[in-house]
């Protein structure tokens, strides 16, 4: 069989897994360590673990004569510790901080787990060796675990898509946790169908609209991004989600609220915030274009913003891309928004959200 090697490796990194950096030591007490994310259980009784070992490392010859090893699961702050291990030709344990383990074999701290082995049996695998081990301790800590899939590393968290409770001012519960774990899990491959342009996630907040999450893009719209960050109803991109797909009545005070400043303050038409409300329902998400270089991005930027519901049918957040105005087409119907469009769907039935076959329609003729 002949598989493209680099197809098949973007299949495998379509199974999440742990990262561990495995540690041993030779017969002249020389330390060895290596990052490897295959990683498995094996049995309970007798407890046994199996990971596998490319034939061309440097640290194979260690590891198949090596009587033990330490599977030092990593957590999910240690990214520099696995890299550091990744990399060849380098001394692999400067700055990290260990304590010798059974056997003398360096057991990294700081770790979310870590497992010391006796190495029982050690098999061929194609290019691969795998090892198994008997374990003989193991120590579990609170802290997260890192995780490894699709090329990147990411982090873990608990999935529930329970019901959704609502809070006060009859606003759904926009910033429920779950829903913004959900929504920030997906922001990387978001960004990536995007062509990695800035993408933010933002939830409705005590003061409105508010950035809650920017995924961090190869091509950053600015420097000057920040979390946190309450935007207009009226006049954002993500604001304008919120007025036009959320019929909470706290949404609806305060869109009247701010258009009610901006009159005062310069006699604004609102027929213009009118217009745009009545082409984002009819194209499924909002739009910000041209707009003037602002304290916060410094550039002139287009914008569009996806609302993503829950099962109930309310609008619970919104997945934002902002782009240099030369970078992002103003096109309702180009490449990026039609991506957007239908991330934020995908979240959506995620979370249990079900499209009647009206707007099913609808939304065909924005792809």
């Amino acid at each position: 069989m002949n598989f493209d090697s680099k197809q098949l490796r973007q299949v495998l990194g379509a199974f999440p897994t742990g990262v561990t950096v495995v540690t041993t030591i030779d017969a002249a007490g020389q330390a060895y360590g290596v990052t490897a994310n295959s990683f498995s259980s094996v049995s309970l009784d007798p407890p046994l673990i199996l990971w596998s070992q490319s034939n061309t490392s440097s640290s194979h010859a260690a590891f198949r004569d090596a009587e033990r090893f330490v599977v030092n699961i990593m957590a999910d702050d240690q990214v520099r510790v696995a890299n550091q291990f990744a990399r060849s030709g380098i001394d692999k344990f400067k700055d990290i901080t260990t304590h010798a383990g059974l056997g003398g074999v360096p057991v990294i701290d700081g770790t979310a787990a870590s497992l010391e082995c006796l190495k029982v049996a050690a098999y061929p695998g194609g290019d691969h060796t795998i090892f198994i081990g008997l374990i003989e301790r193991f120590k579990r800590s609170d802290r997260g675990s890192l995780a490894f899939a699709q090329g990147k590393y990411m982090v873990t968290f608990a999935h529930d898509l329970g019901g959704t409770v609502g809070v006060d001012n009859g606003v759904c519960n926009l910033a429920s946790i779950e829903a913004v774990r959900l929504g920030s899990a997906a922001l990387a491959q978001v960004c990536e169908e995007i062509g990695q342009r800035t993408l933010g996630l933002a939830v409705w907040g005590s003061h409105g609209p508010t950035m809650v999450r920017w995924e961090p893009s190869k091509n950053p719209v600015s420097p000057y991004l920040q979390t946190g960050v309450v935007v207009s109803l009226t006049q954002s991109a993500t604001g304008l989600a919120f007025a036009t797909f959320s019929d909470s009545p706290e949404v609806k005070r305060r869109i009247e609220e701010e258009l009610s400043l901006r009159r005062a303050a310069s006699n604004a038409d609102t027929g213009d915030f009118e217009r745009r409300v009545a082409e984002a329902r009819q194209h499924g998400l909002a739009r910000a274009i041209g707009k003037a270089p602002s304290q916060r991005h410094q550039v002139t930027v287009n914008a569009f913003s996806a609302p993503v519901f829950d099962a109930q049918g309310r609008m619970v957040m919104a997945l934002s891309t902002t782009c240099q105005a030369d970078r992002l087409r103003s096109d309702w119907y180009g490449e990026v928004p039609c991506a957007l469009l239908g991330a934020a769907r995908r979240l959506s039935a995620r979370m249990g959200h079900t499209t009647s076959p009206v707007a099913a329609v609808q939304a065909i003729k924005t792809e």
